[in-house]
């Protein structure tokens, strides 16, 4: 059975480098992989009330440049990632991305989104671009894996899951955090920032709940005590080299608590490893 991901690009640097990524993460899987690029027109702006059509020759021109930068990209692949276990699709619209997103993971029911990172105009302090920020918040069918700019795949030995055990685990949502562990061989460090060290009844039986759920991996239990979430786990990331860091987005509060703009400006983390959003 062939794992599906989505990959956008808008065929920058920093949209290669996530395609590189998610094909060399999945290089031992049977994979379909899903390039999408929502492409743009000059002469329209969302205010407008005139939408293009397709035949028009704006719309034509802009859908032909998107389906010749795919060709040179399966060209690029074919030369560079030449992998039997995978099939590539190239998609081609003209839409807000959210939506072509939503849509394409509807419709070929897609396993996984992977999507690399640009900071706002390369603003420095900023990790996450608007369109990385909403789709981790929006895109609530799949998990998003986002891969922060530069970041060129090594084989993931740690994965840091950060957690603050209030909720009740499910295998499911836990599955492709289990499977890459597994197929790198990669140890799964669980950990919890929190100011207090006592953890509630509750607590205690969502963290033996998850215990089981990693039998199968090596795994491990970390408390650091510190009133910012970010700042416990940018400094545990950085002082044990941490290959990725994956969480369970439950709320939106959550996500926008650790990797909103003005904190991320405030504790001057530059991110270097991945982010795993699981649903």
């Amino acid at each position: 059975m062939y794992k599906r991901i989505l990959v956008p690009t808008d065929f920058s640097k920093n949209a290669l480098n996530a395609v590189r990524y998610a094909l060399d993460l999945y290089a031992k899987l049977n994979c379909e992989f899903y390039f999408l690029n929502v492409f743009k027109l000059e002469n329209y702006t969302t205010d407008s009330l005139i939408m293009p059509e397709p035949g028009s020759a704006e719309y034509e021109a802009a859908k032909a440049k998107s389906e010749e930068n795919f060709v040179r990209l399966l060209d690029m692949l074919a030369l560079h990632h030449d992998n039997p276990k995978h099939i590539y699709h190239t998609t081609s619209t003209f839409n807000f991305l959210t939506e072509a997103l939503k849509q394409m993971i509807s419709e070929k029911d897609i396993d996984l989104v992977v999507m690399g990172t640009k900071g706002a105009s390369l603003t420095k302090g900023v990790i996450f671009g608007s369109n990385t920020v909403n789709t981790m918040e929006k895109i609530t069918e799949c998990p998003v894996l986002a891969i922060p700019q530069d970041t060129h795949f090594s084989t993931p030995k740690e994965i840091v899951f950060s957690t603050d055990y209030k909720s009740d685990f499910k295998r499911k949502e836990l599955s492709y955090l289990i499977e890459i562990a597994k197929m790198h061989g990669a140890a799964v460090r669980v950990l919890h920032v929190s100011k207090k060290q006592i953890l509630t009844a509750e607590q205690e039986k969502n963290k033996v709940l998850l215990s089981h759920i990693f039998e199968q991996i090596d795994h491990s239990f970390h408390t650091l005590s510190e009133k910012k979430v970010a700042n416990g786990i940018t400094a545990f990331v950085e002082s044990r080299e941490s290959d990725m860091i994956a969480f369970i987005n439950h709320k939106h509060f959550f996500f926008a608590s650790i990797f909103s703009r003005p904190l991320v400006k405030e504790i001057g983390y530059d991110a270097t490893v991945p982010i795993l959003a699981l649903r």
